[in-house]
């Protein structure tokens, strides 16, 4: 943990694990991505999403999930530790899995949660990979046709995605691509590992002069320019990383980046988005300091900075922002740089 960095303690794991598992089985409000093909397509959420259908939106019960899962690997001992065991036993079935996966497959939701749902069901498949304890390995075996079928909608998908999209929003593709090298390397992969990173060199490696002056817009929880260097710190070797590095984001250690985002109207659930960036500008500068470029002091103290001022929100008695602010705050402060 880098020096004056806020860490995570047991304490706010169960906060935050009370959290997660209210907001797991919370139906309502619900912002479904879902297209109608028919009259008989209007049902609920739980209908439609008999695993992933709490925490407001489809993507955000799937980081709920992934969340839980972090939360007791680093605490064994959570108090809460049962009751979310529990809650994966009754959800994580073969029967309701299957459901999940009937919806995704269907012709008509071929761009169902893409790019940013599948980001976060990648990341999920790789806690659960990476799981040695027999429980978990059989929630993986659980949730691994759904995850197979993403990995393979995506290599049909990426070879045909001529343009990234650059936006702090769900639609960037740089996040998503990140998050599916981290499961492919983990999964073991290759095919799929050296397609994502052929195309995140395709279409990133030639970048230059990333626009920071025009960042943030009023509804990101991405930093689109330091979310593609956290992609390009996994593809590129680390000395050609730096390089690469001082042409897109030069002179980092005095860029308006550094500064964490103000936030007047967290009822506003695009307002609320920049809680989201402080946190995730954190994680990018935290690895970007590691990677050893910039001045690593400087971007150090910037990642503290901007994990303070999120965490400072993530419990804030708002829906709206605790359905999904939790999971951006434990992925900051546990990711190993």
């Amino acid at each position: 943990m880098l020096s004056g960095m806020p860490s995570l303690d047991i304490a706010t794991a169960s906060r935050f694990a009370r959290i997660a598992l209210a907001g797991a089985v919370r139906e309502y409000p619900n912002k479904p991505d879902h297209v109608l093909t028919a009259a008989a397509d209007a049902r609920t959420p739980r209908e439609l999403h008999p695993v992933f259908y709490g925490c407001y939106d489809w993507h955000s019960a799937v980081h709920t999930h992934w969340l839980m899962l972090r939360l007791i690997r680093c605490f064994p001992h959570l108090p809460e530790r049962a009751a979310i065991e529990a809650h994966f036993d009754l959800h994580f079935q073969a029967g309701k899995m299957a459901a999940e996966l009937a919806y995704a497959a269907d012709p008509q939701r071929i761009a169902f949660e893409r790019p940013y749902g599948w980001a976060w069901l990648f990341k999920l498949a790789e806690e659960l990979h990476s799981a040695r304890d027999e429980r978990s390995q059989q929630w993986g075996r659980v949730l691994q046709p759904l995850s197979t079928h993403f990995v393979e909608q995506l290599m049909q998908w990426l070879p045909k995605q001529d343009y990234p999209v650059r936006s702090g929003v769900h639609s960037n593709t740089a996040f998503m691509l990140a998050f599916a090298l981290d499961y492919a390397r983990s999964a073991g992969l290759m095919e799929g590992e050296k397609l994502i990173a052929t195309a995140a060199m395709r279409l990133y490696f030639n970048d230059r002069a990333a626009p920071v002056h025009h960042e943030p817009s009023g509804h990101d929880f991405l930093s689109p320019s330091l979310i593609e260097a956290d992609l390009m710190r996994r593809v590129v070797t680390k000395g050609n990383f730096a390089a690469w590095c001082d042409t897109w984001l030069p002179d980092l250690s005095r860029s308006p980046l550094l500064t964490p985002v103000k936030v007047s109207d967290r009822a506003d659930p695009h307002g609320g988005h920049l809680d989201g960036l402080n946190l995730s500008r954190s994680w990018c500068l935290r690895a970007l300091a590691a990677s050893g470029v910039g001045e690593a002091a400087s971007l150090e103290k910037a990642a503290e900075c901007h994990l303070e001022a999120g965490l400072e929100h993530v419990e804030s008695g708002n829906f709206l922002g605790e359905h999904w602010l939790a999971s951006f705050a434990v992925y900051a402060m546990t990711r190993r740089p």
